[in-house]
């Protein structure tokens, strides 16, 4: 089966000041089409550096990362941002939503980047936000909404542009566990539709939603576990 991710030793290294700091040290992962994994690790192992560098926010300093048989590890920051905004739906803590702008706008901002006319762009966003459950509140703006109605919003504008790839950054990290629990129900039904995500987090039983668990420690994969709860 072909790999829908697939990094090859890894590294990254941050200068500060005189000093390298060695975020990430050599890492080999792969990832099928429709898994469902959780990264998990203490602050400072390196998981967000990993993450943005599967989301193409970031270049690794050596090693080579292929997405869907694309290398993308020594693109520059243009062709980064074009495979981003195709391939790669984001969904974080703190939702970055526009304040002035309806949840069906907010929806939609991914298409007006992509060039889609307007028509075709309002109706795939009234079918994201149908699938988050939220017809209902389209035209609402962000402070019309509840924490969980506003990352709903959130993952709806990530499944815009059917992107190969989900990646969740701590995505209950700013709600309340009831809340926390309804989101992760979404993202279940996501998963069991077909997509493909990655959660990152440092809660236990937000990750125990997918079926493979990386840690992360030090830079390296520490362990990567099979979770069988579905």
């Amino acid at each position: 089966m072909q790999s829908l991710i697939h990094l090859e030793k890894i590294t990254k290294i941050y200068k500060i000041g005189t000093i390298d700091v060695h975020a990430l040290r050599g890492v080999d992962l792969n990832i099928q089409p429709n898994e469902y994994i959780s990264i998990m690790g203490p602050s400072g192992s390196g998981k967000s550096t990993l993450m943005n560098i599967i989301g193409c926010l970031d270049s690794p300093t050596s090693g080579s990362y292929f997405l869907e048989n694309e290398l993308v590890s020594t693109m520059d920051d243009n062709k980064l941002a074009e495979v981003r905004n195709r391939k790669i739906g984001f969904v974080f803590q703190t939702f970055n939503l526009l304040p002035r702008a309806s949840a069906l706008h907010n929806v939609e901002l991914p298409l007006v980047y992509s060039g889609i006319h307007a028509n075709k762009r309002r109706m795939i966003a009234e079918e994201a936000l149908e699938k988050v459950s939220l017809s209902d509140r389209k035209n609402h703006r962000p402070n019309e909404l509840s924490g969980g109605q506003r990352q709903r919003v959130a993952i709806a504008r990530a499944l815009v542009n059917s992107p190969s790839l989900i990646l969740a950054d701590e995505p209950t990290g700013n709600l309340d566990s009831t809340t926390g629990k309804e989101i992760m129900s979404v993202f279940d039904d996501l998963h069991k539709a077909g997509n493909t995500i990655i959660l990152v987090t440092h809660e236990k039983d937000v990750a125990q939603h997918a079926d493979r668990i990386v840690h992360i420690l030090d830079g390296n994969i520490a362990e990567d576990i099979q979770v069988n709860n579905h």
